[in-house]
């Protein structure tokens, strides 16, 4: 019995609320590895949001590639890895992109409140929307294990 998710199971697993971790190439170094919010479309990208000026946006503008791993903290233990090319950085809107990001995370509340320590109308400005396309997946659904 294999413990791979299906693509069905891959995908709602993707739609529940979980921090992601990216690995980011950098010449002459390990990959910087982070966590991250990120959201997925199951049309097949993820999308991830980052400070314009930050280490992480240096490395991702010059990035062709990354790889992200989805993982459930409790048991069963599941998570889905992700490898592929960064189709786009850009600069993120507020109300189309990081909004959303936000209240997928936060209450929409929360979220509000969080949006207003960000500088409100402004929040997000100088940031980056980072979309990648995956193309190799890796996942385990611990769940599926016999006991």
């Amino acid at each position: 019995m294999t413990l791979a998710m299906s693509q069905v199971e891959r995908e709602a697993f993707l739609s529940e609320v979980h921090v992601a971790i990216i690995s980011i190439p950098e010449t002459g170094r390990g990959p910087l590895t982070v966590p991250v919010w990120y959201a997925y479309d199951p049309v097949g990208e993820f999308r991830v949001w980052t400070g314009g000026n930050s280490r992480k946006a240096f490395l991702l503008h010059k990035a062709k590639r990354i790889s992200i791993c989805v993982h459930q903290e409790t048991v069963p233990y599941k998570y889905v890895s992700a490898e592929g090319p960064v189709i786009s950085t850009e600069p993120i809107r507020l109300d189309q992109e990081l909004r959303p990001l936000i209240y997928r995370y936060l209450s929409e509340e929360a979220g509000d409140l969080f949006i207003e320590s960000l500088g409100g109308d402004k929040a997000g400005t100088g940031d980056i929307l980072v979309r990648m396309k995956p193309e190799r997946w890796l996942s385990e659904d611990y769940s599926k294990q016999e006991s």
